[in-house]
């Protein structure tokens, strides 16, 4: 390889890696980084095709592949298979010759033979005991990625599943700020509606509570939907303090 030839390669690969650790980015897309990573593993690393699993919040696995491939869309979703056991185990499988494995992975063999396929080596996506998916390569040979590609296989899913994660847990901080903040306005309109009603009736305020929380538990309403029309004018004090009479 020439100079020029291995300077282009090596600037492909940090191409890669910046690409995969890209989390940050307003537009960052977990799918769409996922079937960046299957390209780099053929066009970069040698493999004769890629394809992903992905975890999903409800427990499923979710298959990532380039569009034109049907038959690694269907290998991934084949249950037994190497695919799915590098997922449940968190560990590499590799497979050199996969039509050996028929007793094993029987629908697995077939139709991955039938696909052209004679290896698959399945990497997990994990970080210490949190496995999220599986980065699977297959090869016509008898090793989809070797030596170094292999390395830098494993390096890539590594920065993927640390940015997918990164990724969440910003979503997961996101939605725990609407939440709160929610709470927090809720409270707010909570203690005008209390007000509202102690002004009204001549009560007590923790008094105005009770007939608040009543008035809306007899109905099967949230307390901040009934406190909400109290301060909009929607709901007289009356009702609320009629009822309790």
């Amino acid at each position: 390889m020439t100079d020029t030839a291995a300077s282009s390669g090596d600037h492909e690969l940090l191409r890669a890696f910046v690409d995969m650790a890209d989390t940050l980015a307003d537009d960052y897309d977990t799918a769409d980084m996922l079937h960046r990573l299957a390209n780099y593993s053929v066009t970069l690393l040698g493999a004769s095709a890629a394809g992903l699993l992905l975890a999903d919040q409800r427990g499923g696995l979710e298959t990532i592949a380039p569009d034109e491939s049907a038959p690694i869309r269907e290998l991934l979703r084949t249950e037994p298979g190497p695919c799915r056991d590098a997922y449940r185990s968190g560990e590499p499988v590799r497979v050199e010759d996969i039509a050996a494995e028929t007793a094993k992975w029987p629908r697995f063999a077939e139709q991955a033979t039938a696909a052209g396929f004679r290896s698959v080596q399945a990497l997990p996506l994990r970080l210490r005991k949190q496995v999220i998916g599986t980065l699977n390569l297959f090869g016509h040979g008898p090793d989809p990625v070797s030596g170094p590609a292999l390395n830098v296989a494993r390096a890539l899913a590594d920065v993927a599943t640390i940015g997918i994660l990164q990724e969440r847990a910003i979503r997961r901080g996101e939605l725990l700020a609407e939440q709160l903040q929610h709470a927090l306005n809720s409270r707010v309109v909570i203690e005008q509606a209390k007000g509202v009603l102690a002004h009204a009736g001549g009560l007590e305020m923790d008094t105005a509570f009770d007939r608040l929380r009543a008035y809306s538990r007899a109905r099967n309403e949230r307390l901040s939907a009934s406190a909400g029309a109290v301060v909009r004018g929607e709901l007289r004090p009356e009702r609320i303090l009629g009822d309790a009479r």
